[in-house]
């Protein structure tokens, strides 16, 4: 079934992620599907294809389009993964995931959040997906260990339960530095050997809990 805002989010996928060397066909294809306008209020639909974050609630921020896609491509799905998100946040991220994986385990610490992104995920029949109320720094340790982990706001440093939670082989990707800027981390976890990468500048928002920011 298609929509009102298909042809903005082909011309998004176009101009935004295409340009800017986004090149996995499977990102390109679910981020030119997923109707990205119902993840954010009716009032501001009209501008969910924007180039930039947009605000929800309880002073959150669901990511410009771009940054998602990009954290998305850099996890490398192929299908077959386990993977945790950390932020569920509106659920748009976790949507994207869940068509490009086997399962998403997504932990989110605003209840409001949780209890919005739960109706969108009934609503798209997005059924592998799994969710709950915690402190994302914490991880969710019942289903670990996760081929892949994403990270959805920024923090000091990489929580060590994620760190342990992330199987071998597992790439994880995390904002990491000071609450106004951060640098976005690629985790490789081979061999029992980890290594970081830097990937982009950029500002989330910060991430709360025992191994993050304090409130």
């Amino acid at each position: 079934m298609t929509d009102r805002f298909e042809t903005i989010r082909h011309r998004m996928v176009q101009e935004q992620l295409v340009s800017r060397d986004i090149h996995d066909p499977r990102v390109l294809e679910v981020m030119a599907a997923v109707p990205r306008h119902l993840f954010v209020d009716d009032a501001m639909q009209a501008n969910a294809y924007g180039d930039y974050p947009l605000p929800i609630v309880d002073g959150q921020t669901i990511s410009q389009p771009f940054i998602v896609a990009f954290m998305t491509q850099a996890l490398q799905l192929t299908g077959r993964e386990k993977v945790l998100e950390i932020g569920t946040g509106s659920g748009y991220q976790a949507v994207i995931l869940s068509k490009l994986c086997s399962q998403v385990y997504t932990v989110e610490r605003f209840n409001s959040l949780l209890a919005g992104s739960r109706r969108i995920f009934d609503r798209l029949r997005c059924y592998n997906i799994q969710s709950k109320l915690d402190d994302g720094t914490m991880g969710w340790p019942e289903h670990a260990p996760y081929d892949a982990i994403m990270v959805t706001a920024g923090g000091p440093e990489i929580p060590e339960p994620l760190i342990a939670q992330l199987a071998d082989p597992g790439r994880m990707v995390i904002p990491v530095g000071q609450q106004d800027a951060q640098e976005l981390q690629l985790v490789v976890k081979k061999d029992g050997d980890i290594q970081v990468h830097f990937l982009e500048s950029v500002r989330f928002v910060n991430l709360i809990g025992a191994h993050g920011w304090q409130e």
